[in-house]
């Protein structure tokens, strides 16, 4: 029997090992999980539903899209690849002379920061398996509960059957939100432009500030790391080095509560870079994996590098360009000019139904809370989307210009009401809002919107609910000189989605918004390709 016989063999009578959802993905606190045991529970728990139908389809297209790869690859010459080689050896000179060892960039991440702040509230759990959400959906799990295979975006009564004590505790972003605020003042004292890529995340230049006071990256990252804790009782990672990708990776190596520099020497970021798995690298989701893995023979950061001729020859010059980036540790170093904001969203996804009532009270609470967090900025607009994910994860849109700006949550109602009530009846397990064209006069003339502004930034901005695409994986590609972008940790209800659906769209967000008290992580990001109607030539 050969290899091909072999695993048809095993795929047939193990399916689940063949089954790769976002909930078989190893997190910090999971290295010694049983993957294989995760992945059959997985799959026997969700076989059958709208869910698992849905992976099948996307699995297929991703399948599809590999065997074209791998139809194209063969069809290239020697004398293309030679020619191809030439492209990238220019484009390695032209990359290295961006190479920018002079800044210390820090990124800090709170450790499962949702089932922290509800630890530190309640003491009892401490030590439990515990997760914050319910059995349709858990939005974070804390480290007992991950070494069951148990994490963010993971249906609840899936991780009740990977581990049977789970306690379940309902989300509270008001509080996430205030410990947010703690976390961001300490954070102001070593970077008052820090990004902050979501609640519980943060990237600071600390160059002046190693300079000003004689210390090196380290000891300050043990410093901030130390105030947090002091302020809040909470504890973080934190990642040293000299750009913003580099520091994103590093901050995840000695989670929970620890820390990872990696010195600014392009020997000694070469050598960390080499070995690293692609997958380690926010931007290259699932689908991106599997098709510079299983198309390419791609499974590392150097393998980009020694098989450049390959990426440019079968992807977009920007593309290939970020891959190339990425094979050379190279990543952004400048802090981002601040942008205003084109629109302002809320979501919430739910176990599906087509219960009228239901969704007319969700509908309700979410322009409630938009309405709230639009009079909290000082922000009136005029057109309003409303986003709907059906049980069959069908997204559906529409949208409706006002006659007048406004904030109230009656006016956004009134007409989210009749924009919900053209599509029903019809079972929903997501609804969004989103409001935009803004009064320019009266944001302009708001001063609160400076402090609003420095958490928005150009190219390299957090992504809102609706214009998220329901990223649990994103597949997030740098165009333009912009060379960063970082994949999701631990996730809010509005970001409980699918993950090769966002992969499969073949359009470029160009709204880049703020994370609101929603998100547990809004990850800095730059423009984000989806699908590789974009990403491949």
């Amino acid at each position: 029997m050969d290899d091909g016989e072999s695993s048809s063999t095993n795929n047939s009578s193990r399916p689940w090992e063949s089954y790769n959802t976002v909930f078989t993905n190893a997190k910090a606190g999971m290295e010694g999980v049983d993957k294989e045991k995760v992945q059959r529970i997985v799959y026997e728990m969700s076989k059958g539903s709208k869910y698992f139908q849905n992976e099948e389809r996307k699995e297929a297209l991703m399948k599809q899209k590999i065997e074209h790869m791998r139809d194209r690859c063969a069809k290239l010459s020697s004398s293309d690849l030679t020619n191809y080689q030439k492209v990238v050896d220019r484009r390695i000179l032209e990359l290295e002379a961006t190479r920018d060892l002079s800044k210390i960039w820090l990124h800090v991440d709170m450790d499962a920061f949702y089932a922290a702040v509800e630890t530190l509230s309640n003491p009892s759990l401490k030590g439990k398996p515990m997760a914050v959400g319910g059995l349709s959906m858990i939005s974070t799990a804390n480290y007992e509960a991950r070494k069951f295979g148990v994490r963010a975006a993971m249906p609840g009564f899936i991780a009740r059957k990977l581990c049977p004590d789970l306690i379940f505790v309902p989300v509270d972003f008001t509080k996430y939100t205030h410990y947010s605020d703690l976390t961001r003042k300490v954070f102001g004292n070593y970077d008052p432009n820090f990004i902050a890529g979501s609640l519980d995340e943060a990237y600071l230049d600390i160059t002046e500030v190693c300079r000003e006071r004689g210390l090196s990256g380290g000891e300050i990252a043990d410093e901030l790391r130390a105030s947090v804790h002091s302020e809040t009782g909470l504890t973080c990672s934190a990642g040293v080095a000299a750009n913003r990708l580099l520091a994103k990776v590093c901050s995840d190596i000695n989670k929970p509560n620890g820390q990872f520099v990696l010195q600014n020497d392009r020997s000694t970021v070469m050598t960390f870079i080499s070995s690293l798995p692609i997958r380690k690298i926010g931007g290259i989701g699932k689908v991106t994996e599997h098709i510079l893995k299983d198309a390419l023979g791609i499974k590392t950061c150097e393998e980009m590098v020694l098989k450049g001729s390959l990426l440019y020859a079968l992807f977009t010059q920007s593309s290939a360009d970020f891959f190339l980036s990425v094979g050379l540790g190279l990543g952004k170093t400048d802090t981002p000019q601040a942008r205003s904001r084109k629109s302002i969203s809320s979501e919430r996804t739910f176990a599906a139904t087509g219960e009228e009532r239901l969704l007319y009270s969700k509908l309700a609470e979410i322009a409630e809370m938009l309405s709230h967090d639009m009079i909290k900025e000082g922000l009136t607009a005029r057109t309003l989307t409303l986003k709907l994910k059906t049980a069959t994860f069908e997204i559906r849109s529409r949208a409706v210009s006002l006659q007048r700006y406004t904030c109230s949550s009656e006016d956004i109602l009134k007409h989210a009401t009749k924009l919900l009530k053209a599509e029903l009846p019809v079972s929903i397990r997501l609804i969004g809002l989103r409001m935009s064209q803004f009064n320019e006069e009266i944001r302009n003339s708001d001063p609160s919107q400076e402090t609003i502004t420095k958490f928005i930034v150009q190219k390299d901005s957090s992504m809102q609910n609706l214009d998220d695409h329901d990223s649990v994986d994103l597949d997030g590609l740098s165009h333009d000189e912009s060379l960063i972008s970082f994949g999701s940790h631990d996730t809010s209800y509005a970001q409980l989605k699918d993950v090769v659906e966002n992969e499969e769209q073949s359009e470029i967000e160009a709204e880049k918004l703020i994370p609101n008290q929603e998100c547990e992580k809004r990850e800095e990001r730059p423009q984000a390709l989806r699908g590789d109607a974009l990403l491949i030539k």
